[in-house]
């Protein structure tokens, strides 16, 4: 996919650490962890998102325990698992920023991107209308993050009438969901991430070259 320098990828949340973070993997002499951070939603739900921080930047806010209150700043990073083991599509949020802090659960992405497949509308079986979409946002130096996004009423309407290689920002969240997968002779719970998309937003509001490279949660406190 072309490098169009423009795309953006932000990510806000604010939740609690479900485990202390575990080394995960070494790359270009940094090492790297992951914990579960749990997110509630309005509806009382939780997401469990999968942080991954460098061991300076967690060294840097003193370490996380089990239930520590946390805000993670940083963007949405996905790599296709060919082990063979769990999810093919790995999501996970790359942190920026870790500062720990008291306060209410947040959850808000901004994303700016390219339709790489076509959108699929389709109904529920209690006859909602529902957009799935697959975003491909540009990082620099010419690699891409695919990114599954959902879009729900008016806007899955709106979403399903582009085309691929169209340009889409969004205002959304990341969202877990467990599900079954059948193996034949046994069945396995595995966890889906997907971009629930909570507004569309004008590309060239949000790019580098745009009027607003802040996220629009973001502006008071400028």
């Amino acid at each position: 996919m072309k490098q169009t320098g423009t795309d953006v990828n932000r990510m806000v949340l604010h939740g609690r650490a479900a485990h202390p973070p575990a080394f995960s993997h070494c790359n270009h002499g940094v090492e790297f962890f992951s914990f579960p951070l749990s997110v509630s939603r309005l509806s009382g739900a939780a997401d469990q998102l999968n942080v991954m921080a460098p061991r300076a930047l967690l060294e840097g806010c003193g370490g996380l325990s089990r239930g520590d209150a946390v805000t993670v700043r940083g963007e949405v990073r996905t790599f296709n698992n060919r082990s063979g083991v769990g999810s093919r599509l790995v999501i996970s949020v790359l942190a920026r920023e870790l500062v720990p802090e008291e306060g209410e659960d947040e959850n808000r992405l901004i994303l700016s991107g390219t339709l790489c497949k076509p959108p699929s509308l389709r109904s529920t079986p209690l006859g909602r209308t529902i957009c799935d979409m697959i975003l491909a946002v540009n990082r620099r130096y010419g690699r891409a993050d695919y990114l599954p996004c959902i879009a729900w009423g008016s806007l899955a309407h709106l979403c399903g009438g582009m085309e691929v290689g169209g340009a889409l920002a969004l205002d959304g969240r990341l969202q877990s969901r467990t599900y079954t997968k059948n193996l034949g002779d046994r069945t396995e719970e595995r966890t889906a991430f997907e971009v629930s998309v909570m507004n569309l937003l004008p590309p060239e509001g949000v790019g580098p070259g745009g009027g607003s490279a802040c996220l629009p949660w973001e502006r008071s406190r400028i």
